[in-house]
């Protein structure tokens, strides 16, 4: 371990931690010694999944179960996690035998993932419930903030195929009605139809594909108004 791990706990808690000696265990690799992360990394992982549920249900309100667990998913993973425990440079932390260090374990993602989790198990243990939760918000602000524009950098056809699944409404069909134009330069006029009432919208463009994606907008459009 190089660097002080009391002023990174400071540093995620906004205060010392209570004990040294959690903080450090969490930072220690099962290769270092028999008392290591493993089992605050179990902690840490049940808690972790907990908070980013309570977080996801309070932010997507109109999210199906089907969603809120996808939205889980994309944060906590092994790779978001080593991802995050990067930006907190949480490898220059940890304790590892010299022959883990030599193989760049204090690189890995599984090794930083694991990491991260038994930290949080830590600081609940020193922190409490409420030091904990605060230390995961700070932590994910930014991978929770790009999870919720997710939707906004979705195609409308995806966005439309989400919004009628969530409530469990029939696929919607696209049909060709027109083509025109020379053969270089074709216009495509196309039919968006929901089969649950029937609803239909148009939409054009210089190929099928985007001819379905204006005609599903212009549907989305029409159901956020009705909604």
């Amino acid at each position: 371990m190089t660097t002080d791990p009391m002023r990174l706990a400071t540093s995620l808690i906004g205060q010392p931690p209570r004990s040294l000696a959690l903080i450090e265990q969490a930072l220690t690799h099962r290769s270092a010694g028999p008392i290591n992360n493993e089992r605050l990394e179990f902690l840490g992982d049940a808690l972790l999944g907990f908070v980013i549920a309570e977080v996801l249900l309070q932010r997507f309100p109109d999210a199906s179960e089907g969603d809120l667990t996808r939205r889980r998913a994309t944060l906590v993973n092994r790779e978001a996690l080593a991802k995050i425990a990067r930006s907190l440079s949480l490898g220059d932390y940890l304790r590892l035998d010299s022959g883990a260090l030599r193989s760049g374990g204090h690189a890995r993602d599984s090794v930083l993932s694991d990491a991260l989790e038994a930290l949080i198990g830590a600081i609940y243990l020193d922190q409490g419930f409420t030091g904990a939760k605060q230390m995961i918000l700070r932590v994910f602000a930014e991978a929770l903030a790009d999870v919720a524009n997710q939707d906004a950098r979705k195609d409308p056809k995806t966005r439309l195929q989400e919004w009628l699944q969530a409530r469990r409404l029939a696929l919607p069909e696209y049909e060709v009605t027109a083509v025109t134009g020379e053969q270089h330069a074709q216009r495509f006029q196309v039919r968006c139809r929901l089969p649950a009432d029937g609803r239909e919208c148009l939409g054009d463009g210089s190929s099928r594909r985007r001819a379905e994606q204006q005609s599903a907008e212009t549907m989305l459009s029409l159901l956020s108004e009705e909604d």
